[in-house]
This record gives structure tokens, C-alpha cells and sequence, in this order.
């Protein structure tokens, strides 16, 4: 069956609220309008003819009109992000276009409206709100992600995982950090996210052994800034066939430009990462200066997406 995307629009709905720069200009509820294009899938509902597998405007228009008129504000754009925020929290929408106006602004010579138009997708809504804000080779790679059971390795206090569990991820961590899981957990309960669970685990324990991290249990497996070779036999293994590994790391030039990391031996030699992982499909392999931890100058990495291959079917 072929997805009938569609829009749900609502035109010129009105409403007043308290919106100014001035006090003046706030003191007395105006009336302002929102155009409104919500794109979502409306194929079930064609079928269906039932308003539950839809998105009901009668209830997105009194969201906006609940949320406009209850708490005043000096720019147009802080109440369509109120707007914006609700909308993705409340609907099952992907993508939002608005146009939020002042019908009789304080503005001579101004005949119609003055106002603000803005688009923005579920994806860059979650983007927008992540904090710390997930690694910029992360977010390109997104689509390369299958859907479901992500293990996020040497996690720390989470912002890949937190990111990737607001997308609809179920996401397991390891770390042996105990503090920064705590984190973690604290920041997923704020947050309202239940797919992220934790364990505490060290990955370099003495005798150096591979860590169990489970066998074919993952669509995905991530891992940023964080090198122990060892531990890729382990990573393989606990990929799905067909699962994904995306992996980031420093090389040997960010050690001699940038003196970081420390020790030569956390840093990928030219063209090392695809060595450690002979037996998966590159998809994507990139080595040099790339955008650093939450956004901080630039740092020389490999970046690599692989994927393992699938289970060869028995020959008959």
C-alpha cells in the first residue's frame, strides 16, 4: 500500500492574546491569526472514515487557543514555539508550517498584518531541544539507522542515547561510569523517555577479556570518542544481521595537532577502523577535521557507518 501523506490545514484561525514588545502594547489582550499545515499520514483514516486515526483540528484549535491566550509574551516567535512544542509533544504530526500574525498591529502605514511564518520537522524539533545536542555525524547518519534496539557504548551521561530515545529508540547503554548513568537516568525520567535502560560495565576489565554485550541483539550499535580495540569482536557479535554500527573517534593527526587525547594509543591510525572491522559492509568511511563534542572547535576523526551482513540463506 502506498502512504497517502496529506496535510490537515486550518486557516486564519483567531484568537487574542497579550503579545508585545511594550507593556503598553501588552496590557490588553490583541487579536492575532495562525495559518496552520500539518503534514501526517491520512491513509487509515481514508479507510477507516474514524476521526481516531487522524489528527482532530477541533482539538488542535484549541490547543493553540489554550496556549495563546494563557500566558502573555513580547515576540511573536517565543508563542510560536509554545505552539510548536505542544503540537509535536500532542499529535502525531512530521512536519509543521505556520503563519502567526498581528491583525491591527501598533504600526502606521501597516494596512493588513505584520507577523511570522516558520517551518520545521518532528526530527529538527528534537534536534532543537536536545541538550547537550548529539554529535553532528549522528544526525547525518540518522536515515542509515534501522528503527528499534540501538546499544550505545561507553554512553557517559547520555546524549546520544537521550536523543535517539526521544525518536522512538529503545536504547541500552554500558559505561562504567556509575555517576554519569545515574545522570542519565535522572535526565530520561525528567524527560518522560522509558526506552533507555543502563549498565554499569567495564569495558577494559582485567584479565582482559571481551565483554559480554550480547550475541545478533541489536539493529544499531553507536559509539563515539571511545577506542578500546579488543572490544570489536564484541561489537560485531552483538550486531543483528543486517544491524548498523556508526562509530567516531579521534585519530593519530588530532593527537600531534591538537595534543588530544593524551596517550597515541586512544587515537585510529590512517585507514585503522576499517581494518578492525574486515567482515562488514562499509557504507559510508570518512577521515579529517570534523566538528567537535558539543559543537567545540574541530577535531581530526574517523567516521563510519558499516553494516553486518546478512545470514547467508542455506544452499539447497
Amino acid at each position: 500500500m502506498h502512504k497517502m501523506d496529506g496535510h490537515v490545514v486550518i486557516e486564519r484561525l483567531e484568537f487574542r492574546s497579550r503579545c508585545g514588545v511594550t507593556p503598553e502594547e501588552r496590557a490588553r489582550p490583541q487579536p492575532l491569526a495562525l495559518d496552520l499545515e500539518l503534514d501526517c499520514r491520512l491513509e487509515v483514516a481514508g479507510l477507516s472514515d474514524d476521526l481516531v486515526h487522524t489528527i482532530d483540528y477541533a482539538k488542535v484549535a484549541q490547543r493553540v487557543v489554550d496556549i495563546g491566550t494563557a500566558q502573555e509574551s513580547q515576540l511573536l516567535e517565543t508563542l510560536a514555539e509554545r505552539l510548536l512544542t505542544a503540537l509535536f509533544a500532542e499529535f502525531s504530526i512530521d512536519h509543521v508550517k505556520l503563519w502567526l500574525r498581528k491583525l491591527h498591529p501598533p504600526i502606521s502605514n501597516v494596512t493588513r498584518s505584520v507577523g511570522i511564518s516558520l517551518e520545521r520537522t518532528r526530527l529538527t524539533q528534537h534536534l532543537l531541544r536536545a541538550d547537550p545536542p548529539p554529535a553532528r555525524f549522528l544526525v547525518q547518519q540518522l536515515q542509515r539507522l534501522p528503527k528499534g534496539r540501538v546499544l550505545d557504548v561507553a554512553s557517559g551521561s547520555g546524549r546520544h542515547a537521550l536523543f535517539l530515545a526521544s525518536l522512538g529508540y529503545q536504547i541500552d547503554t554500558v559505561d562504567r561510569d556509575e555517576q554519569a548513568l545515574a545522570r542519565l537516568s535522572a535526565s530520561a525520567r525528567i524527560r518522560h523517555l522509558t526506552g533507555i535502560s543502563s549498565r554499569v560495565l567495564d569495558l577494559e576489565r582485567q584479565p582482559l577479556q571481551e565483554p559480554h554485550l550480547g550475541h545478533e541483539a541489536y539493529d544499531a550499535v553507536v559509539v563515539f570518542f571511545y577506542l578500546h580495540r579488543p572490544l570489536f569482536p564484541s561489537l560485531i557479535d552483538a550486531l543483528k544481521p543486517g544491524g548498523v554500527l556508526l562509530y567516531e573517534t579521534f585519530t593519530l593527526e588530532n593527537h600531534v595537532q591538537r595534543q588530544h587525547p593524551r596517550r597515541r594509543e586512544f587515537c585510529l591510525a590512517q585507514g585503522e577502523l576499517i581494518r578492525l572491522l574486515p567482515d562488514l559492509r562499509i557504507l559510508h568511511y570518512d577521515e579529517g577535521l570534523h566538528e567537535g563534542m558539543n559543537g567545540s572547535e574541530s577535531v581530526y576523526t574517523a567516521q563510519l557507518v558499516a553494516q553486518k551482513p546478512f545470514t547467508p540463506e542455506p544452499s539447497t
